[in-house]
Order: C-alpha cells, then structure tokens, then sequence
C-alpha cells in the first residue's frame, strides 16, 4: 500500500484538491464524493463582502480526524477526508472540502454529507460574516449534534423533499475494506 498524504485539517491557505490522497492509491473503490463548500454573496437577505474562519486549531484537528475515522468505520469506507479554511476569505473562495471513496457511490455520497454536516455542527470553527453595509456578525452555528436522536433542523435554505424519503441500506461486507488510520 502506498503511503497516504499527511496534511493539516485546518487550514490557512487556499485549499486545494491536490491535498488529498488520488483514487488511484484505492483500485477497490468504485465512487467517489466530493463537497466543496464556497463563501457566498448573500446570508439572511443581507449581502455579504467577505468573511472570515477562526478555529481552536488543535482541537479542531483532533476533532475532524475523530470524525473521519468514525465515517470510514461507520459506512466501511477506503478513504474520508476533511479540510477546512480559516482565516479571511473572500465570495468564492473554497470554505471546505469533503472526500470520500468507497467501493460504491451511494456510501461514498453518503459518508461525503455526513463528513459535511458533523464538521459544521461539531468541530470549534466560528464563522464572523462581513456585509456590504459596513456591518459584521458572527454566524449563529447549529447546536452541537446529539447522536441518534431525530431533531428538527431548521435551515435557511429549501430542503429536497425526495433526498428527505431516500433511505441508505448498508450493510456489513464479507470482505470489509481495510481502515486506514493515523494517530489522534
């Protein structure tokens, strides 16, 4: 086996796919996810200039790969990775890139979303919004995610009716794909 990039999670630079580890490092899998989160112009019918990333970095770190390690053990994945932004970013910059390849799409998506959505809900990063008016404001995050317990999440953008109906079978393989795992 080829050995895997190292790199940070939280990152001050542009990030970049170059970053994570080729599918061709995984002949086994067969699909890939990817999420690449952007600023964008607009929040709450106020528009927006620029904004900026702050993190409590090592624990951050820590955090995102705890998360990775428990998606790729959860959906019994090759390959999960996360980095995420911090620092001043300008409309259209890269916030957050999410990788996933398993061995079928439907994990891979999967795994890719959740990646997503436990980063933002869990991990100490802050986001401070700053809008075309002169004024500013931190953005109020989603509470912290309580595991298994079937809330309603309230957000401001539309919601597909149909992904909400979709339902995701996974089931434990005869042959399950190593774990690749780093030290936390």
């Amino acid at each position: 086996m080829d050995v895997l990039k190292q790199f940070l999670r939280i990152q001050d630079t542009a990030l970049t796919l170059d970053s994570f580890d080729q599918i061709q490092t995984f002949p086994e899998c067969g699909g890939i996810g990817v999420f690449v989160g952007t600023v964008r112009n607009h929040h709450e019918g106020k528009a927006v200039q620029a904004l900026k990333y702050t993190a409590y970095a090592p624990v951050a770190e820590k955090m995102i790969r705890q998360i990775e390690q428990e998606i790729q053990i959860k959906y019994s994945m090759f390959y999960v990775r996360v980095i995420h932004r911090i620092g001043a970013l300008n409309i259209g910059e890269k916030a957050i890139i999410a990788i996933a390849y398993a061995a079928h799409r439907r994990e891979a998506f999967a795994a890719c979303e959740e990646a997503v959505e436990r980063v933002k809900h869990e991990v100490p990063v802050w986001k401070e919004e700053f809008y075309m008016d002169g004024t500013s404001q931190y953005v109020e995050g989603c509470c912290i995610r309580k595991d298994d317990v079937k809330e309603q999440h309230v957000h401001h953008h539309p919601v597909n009716a149909e992904h909400d109906k979709h339902q995701h079978c996974h089931h434990a393989k005869e042959n399950d794909p190593p774990i690749y795992q780093w030290p936390l």
